[in-house]
Formats: structure tokens, C-alpha cells, sequence
């Protein structure tokens, strides 16, 4: 899996007077990409980054938009990296849009809005809730952490540890009954 960037609109130009030729290319270039892609048995992603807070600039904002040309470039072996963070601070609706582009998510990414920190910091986010919901939703793929810890790499996935045995899995998502 590779994440495809859609690109920046220019300094100084009007997003609303670009938008049609900045899509345009996007698709293009990633009909391209798709089939070098599928030579290899790759998977591309193409990931919405909130312009709000992120990255002003950049052309891909929202899930419906990426829903929009991933229907538009008609390649099945390109896929939603669907960022948690990013998809509440532009739509906020998670439960309904993890429900809405399932289908099409090919990967996740996760930090709490709105300090980019982990999962179990003070925040917007219930994250057992949205976790229970990729379970019952039959998501089988990796949850990427793309945040900010507050401290080391161990201390930084307590938060996983803890979602676990609340879960009755051991370290490693081994249940306990397994044993």
C-alpha cells in the first residue's frame, strides 16, 4: 500500500478556481499510478487532510471528495486512507462516514482531535467506541497511529494495552481463553 498525494493548489490561486483542473490532473495521474500499481499487486491510497487546522493548502479536504474521484478513476486497486483526525475536524460524523465509505477504506489512521496526541488523551474522540465500530463493521486491516506522543514509544501505546485487556485480550490481541 502506498499513500498518493493529491497535491497543494498554488500560492495565491482560488481553490473554487482551480478545483476543476487540479481534479482533473489528480485523476489522471492516478489512473496512472493505479496501473503501474496493479502490476505489482500494489494498492494505492489516497488520504483526505483537513485544510482546516493541517494543511490549508492541500487540494484533497474530505471523504466525500475522495469518494468522488475514487469513482471517477474507476480503479479497484486504489483505495480511502481514511485519517480519524482528519475526517472530524472536516466532517466530524465519524460513526455515519466509517459506516458511508466502509466499502472503500483501505487503510486507517488515528490520533485525538484536537491535539494529535494518542487515542486515550483528553479529546473529542471516544475511541473503544469507534474501535467496537471497525470491529462490527468487519475492518480487518491495520489502524496506523499518526500522532504526536506525549512521551516515549512504550508509554506513548499504553492506550493499547489498556483498549486490550478491556477487550480480555492479552498483549498482542491474544485472548486470555486462548491460553
Amino acid at each position: 500500500r502506498i499513500h498518493l498525494m493529491a497535491g497543494r493548489v498554488p500560492l495565491g490561486a482560488d481553490r473554487a478556481a482551480v478545483a476543476g483542473e487540479m481534479e482533473a490532473t489528480f485523476i489522471e495521474n492516478l489512473r496512472y499510478a493505479a496501473d503501474l500499481l496493479a502490476q505489482e499487486d500494489m494498492i494505492g491510497l489516497v488520504e483526505p487532510i483537513n485544510s482546516r487546522i493541517t494543511d490549508p493548502r492541500y487540494f484533497l479536504n474530505t471523504p466525500h471528495q475522495a469518494a468522488a474521484i475514487l469513482e471517477k478513476v474507476g480503479r479497484p486497486n486504489l483505495k480511502l486512507q481514511l485519517d480519524i483526525f482528519h475526517c472530524q475536524i472536516m466532517d466530524g460524523n465519524l460513526s455515519r462516514n466509517l459506516e458511508t465509505y466502509f466499502p472503500l477504506i483501505g487503510h486507517i489512521q488515528i490520533a485525538q482531535v484536537p491535539g494529535r496526541h494518542e487515542p486515550d488523551s483528553p479529546g473529542e474522540l471516544n475511541f473503544p467506541y469507534i474501535f467496537e465500530l471497525l470491529e462490527s463493521l468487519g475492518y480487518t486491516g491495520y489502524v496506523g497511529c499518526e500522532y504526536a506522543p506525549k512521551g516515549d514509544t512504550l508509554e506513548g501505546l499504553g492506550w493499547l494495552r489498556s483498549y486490550w485487556e478491556s477487550r480480555g485480550l492479552q498483549h498482542g490481541g491474544t485472548s486470555k481463553a486462548a491460553e
